[in-house]
């Protein structure tokens, strides 16, 4: 198996098990394994296996989905699961197997920050399913059971220390957004289609009153590329990140942004990801930057996006596909620079 390459103390920390997967979806579902799968063979096509230390996750427990989550809910799930499962909603289900499987993607999170902490590794890369940042606090919903990359936020933010969660998802993370919206600890940043699902993640939308300036939308239309993305991210993303001053950023790392992803409208590429990841890393200091994987619906995209996301972490560089460019969607940057004051 690919997993196996790499020795302890690698720059590039993975935590995934794929064999361990067992949350079943119905084979129309968009969500299944192979996504996972895909994401993998990234680490392979991108020739950087000889610097990736393997992982297998821990099942987080009750208690520390509870840092994100109502323990009431919580609860509810296992309880769901253990049952036999069924439908959540349209478009999210579970089964008996999703409920070790859904604790151990938020485990991988949580792994992942700890071996950052212990300084062996530069990055990390968590990588489990279903997908986390639809999820609120006490209701999944947008195939999301737990929100694994707000688990991993809330628990940075327990011990004291600020966090980003830069969300590129083509969705917007209105489960994330919400959990940490009064939280002055916590910034979350989205870029995302609008309108699409789940139809939050309006411009304005800045934050509670004890946390005014720690939420930050950018909602794009459709046929938005990466160079509107990177000006986006210079001119009021890194500005807004800087003035927050965080310990810590995670990535909620989406590849339906991708322009061959069946589910939405941009037109990004594998390059614009990985200029994207270089850019947000520029922003944090050293080993406290972390991406979990979330959506991404084409199993070509997700192996070329996130084989460019690492490897450009890593100095290497593996670009399978040009940077895109366009000019459809400006008017949204120059919204939201106006509205941040960013001159």
């Amino acid at each position: 198996m690919i997993w196996q390459a790499g020795v302890v103390g690698s720059p590039l920390l993975v935590v995934a098990s794929p064999e361990m997967d067992f949350h079943a979806t119905p084979d129309w579902h968009p969500e299944n394994r192979a996504r996972l799968d895909a994401a993998l063979a990234g680490i392979d096509e991108a020739g950087i296996g000889d610097a990736v230390e393997w992982r297998e996750p821990r099942l987080a427990t009750p208690a520390e989905l509870a840092m994100a989550h109502d323990p009431i809910y919580v609860d509810a799930i296992r309880r769901f699961c253990e049952a036999g499962g069924g439908e959540l909603d349209p478009d999210t289900v579970a089964t008996p197997g999703s409920w070790d499987t859904a604790r151990r993607s938020a485990g991988a999170v949580l792994d992942a920050i700890d071996g950052l902490r212990g300084g062996e590794h530069r990055f990390a890369f968590a990588a489990g399913r279903p997908p986390g940042h639809h999820a609120v606090r006490d209701q999944a919903m947008g195939f999301c059971l737990f929100n694994n990359a707000a688990v991993g936020a809330a628990s940075i933010a327990a011990g004291g220390e600020r966090v980003v969660v830069f969300d590129w998802d083509v969705h917007h993370g209105n489960g994330t957004q919400d959990i940490f919206y009064d939280d002055p600890d916590v910034f979350y940043i989205s870029m995302h289609e609008s309108p699409l699902y789940p139809g939050t993640g309006k411009l304005r939308e800045t934050g509670g009153v004890h946390a005014e300036r720690t939420t930050l939308n950018l909602p794009f239309p459709a046929g938005t590329a990466g160079d509107v993305y990177r000006a986006a991210f210079d001119e009021v993303i890194a500005p807004a990140i800087t003035e927050f001053k965080p310990d810590w950023l995670i990535i909620s790392a989406g590849y339906d942004g991708h322009r061959d992803d069946p589910l939405a409208g941009l037109q990004l590429t594998a390059a614009d990801y990985a200029d994207l990841a270089l850019r947000a890393a520029e922003l944090v200091p050293q080993q406290r930057m972390l991406a979990v994987l979330e959506g991404g619906y084409s199993p070509r995209a997700l192996t070329r996006s996130v084989g460019a996301t690492l490897a450009s972490l890593l100095g290497e560089s593996y670009r399978p596909e040009s940077a895109s460019t366009g000019e459809i969607g400006l008017p949204t940057v120059t919204a939201a620079r106006q509205l941040w004051e960013f001159s």
